[in-house]
């Protein structure tokens, strides 16, 4: 996998460089949060837990696994429910895909497949889902034919999203992109 930096933590970036099921968390976290700390979760789940293993997490104790995650610094603002839905995700990455969660892309034949295969995970959403399909192409060079179709805007040059986050400037710009985007939102509807 390429080196990622969307934590802008070194062993948190590494943890997302090298591990498909920690990249896929930190995109299920990344809502309601600031984005740099919700993929630094997947880093504090592996240093508490022991294991990023799909199977392990899937298995673990809900209430022990939740307080883990629920503890400060915690791995999202809402940490206990958050917890539940990674074990969810891990769940459903050991049932379709036999804990092989780069499976999930590195065997998707087309754009769209790919995007419908991320869209039916627990917790990602249309708008996740093209994000995070995204990121792939964009980051991970897993660019399946259409992929530009199922994305929209996100497969475009510039600073839209987490996919186009790979040091602290591009993360800036997408904050700044992100915010003007809601002012304009909030205009309109005003």
């Amino acid at each position: 996998m390429a080196k990622l930096q969307i934590a802008q933590d070194v062993a948190a970036d590494e943890l997302l460089s090298t591990d498909p099921f920690a990249l896929l968390i930190g995109m299920l976290l990344d809502q309601q949060f600031p984005m740099e700390r919700a993929f630094a979760g997947p880093a504090k789940i592996r240093d508490r837990f022991g294991s990023m293993d799909p199977e392990a997490i899937a298995a673990a104790e809900p209430e022990s696994f939740a307080d883990l995650c629920a503890t400060p610094p915690a791995i999202h603002r809402y940490g206990r429910s958050m917890a539940g839905r990674v074990q969810s995700l891990a769940q459903t990455v050991v049932d379709e895909y036999d804990g092989d969660t780069a499976s999930i892309w590195t065997t998707a034949t087309s754009g769209k497949q790919l995007f419908d295969r991320v869209r039916a995970l627990p917790g990602f959403g249309d708008q996740k889902a093209k994000i995070f399909t995204a990121l792939l192409a964009k980051q991970l060079d897993v660019k399946p034919s259409g992929w530009t179709t199922v994305v929209g805007d996100y497969g475009k040059k510039g600073f839209r999203s987490v996919a186009d986050v790979r040091d602290p400037e591009s993360l800036q710009k997408v904050r700044d992109f992100k915010k003007a985007a809601k002012a304009a939102a909030k205009a309109q509807d005003g």
